[in-house]
């Protein structure tokens, strides 16, 4: 079974927090219509958040979230 595609967000995110979403819908063969959705469910359930502007800043991930 693949991985989920919030799972290799997640991942991607913890080497490389300034990745852009162009780049991890790269990075995980989906749109990035489809990147932007997982990271708003990702957000919404406590796992991600932006510090930041949008050019500059970067992705954290929540560690006590994580599975």
């Amino acid at each position: 079974m693949s991985e989920k595609t919030s799972e290799k967000i997640i991942k991607a995110i913890l080497l490389d927090p300034q990745i852009t979403i162009a780049e991890l819908a790269n990075l995980t063969g989906v749109t990035t219509r489809s990147v932007e959705r997982n990271i708003g469910s990702l957000r919404k359930a406590g796992r991600l958040t932006r510090s930041g502007p949008d050019k500059g800043g970067h992705w954290e991930v929540i560690v006590d979230k994580i599975h």
